[in-house]
Order: structure tokens, then sequence, then C-alpha cells
């Protein structure tokens, strides 16, 4: 009897540690809808992510779908902020450290004419085609907030 509870708290521990994995969660393009507008994600070059320190994937059609959404949450804390790289489809890079681009040159699924650079360097070159104005992180989140 010992053992089966001892059993049963150790099973009930690991999946609840299991369950609360900070990771990224593959994106299902054409099947999974964005958290923030109900639209099915489609486009490889500016879905987003972000994860909560709980292991929670809220997934978003477009970089300013998932930034609308931050703009109504208080104090959000996410523990991932992920973005598409525009010269890389399909690939989530890292929110925080990637260059953002607004111009009217590149078309974005909400609108906004928001993309994601992995570099600085892409970013400029995109810029040097496209026109617009140039980003962080911070000053990305700093704009959606007013």
């Amino acid at each position: 009897m010992n053992s089966r509870f001892n059993f049963l708290v150790f099973a009930i521990l690991a999946m609840s540690t299991i369950g609360c994995t900070v990771k990224p969660q593959p994106i299902v393009y054409g099947s999974d809808v964005c958290h923030f507008c109900s639209m099915t994600i489609v486009d490889q070059q500016h879905a987003a992510q972000f994860v909560t320190d709980k292991g929670k994937a809220f997934k978003f059609d477009a970089s300013e779908c998932m930034m609308n959404h931050l703009k109504e949450v208080d104090n959000f804390k996410g523990a991932l902020f992920l973005v598409n790289d525009y010269e890389a489809p399909g690939e989530l890079i890292d929110a925080t450290k990637a260059t953002f681009l607004i111009s009217k040159g590149i078309p974005s699924p909400m609108g906004e004419f928001l993309t994601a650079f992995g570099t600085k360097e892409g970013a400029e070159m995109a810029q040097s085609g496209n026109g617009g104005d140039l980003f962080t992180w911070e000053e990305l989140k700093s704009r959606f907030s007013n």
C-alpha cells in the first residue's frame, strides 16, 4: 500500500513538472488560431508567440497581434517572447533580440506593416529597399503601449 501511495505522489509531481516546462510550442500553420484576433495563422514570416512563466503558449498570426494583446494585459511578465524571422520563414526567434521594421513596403497580416528580423543588418537592408522605421523590442513595446 505504501509503495502504491509513493508511486502516485511521484506520478503527480512528475506530471505537474512536465506541464510547466517553459518552451515554445510549434505553430501549425493553416490550423492554429491567433489568440488575439482569432484568424487562422498562415503567414510564416509574421507569426508570433509568447510563453508564460508557467509554460502556457499563446500563438498569434502577427507580431502586432501579440503586441496589442500584451497592451491589454497589466504588468504581464512572460518567460519567452518569440517572432518569426522574416528572412527565415517559420523560424521563431527571440523577440527581445530582434530588430523590427514598420514599413508600408512590407504588408503584415493585420495591416500594421510590422516585420521582425533576426539581425539588424537584415532589417536595414529591408529598410533600404522599402523605407520605414526600425525599432528594438523596448522601443516597439513603448510604441504599442501608447
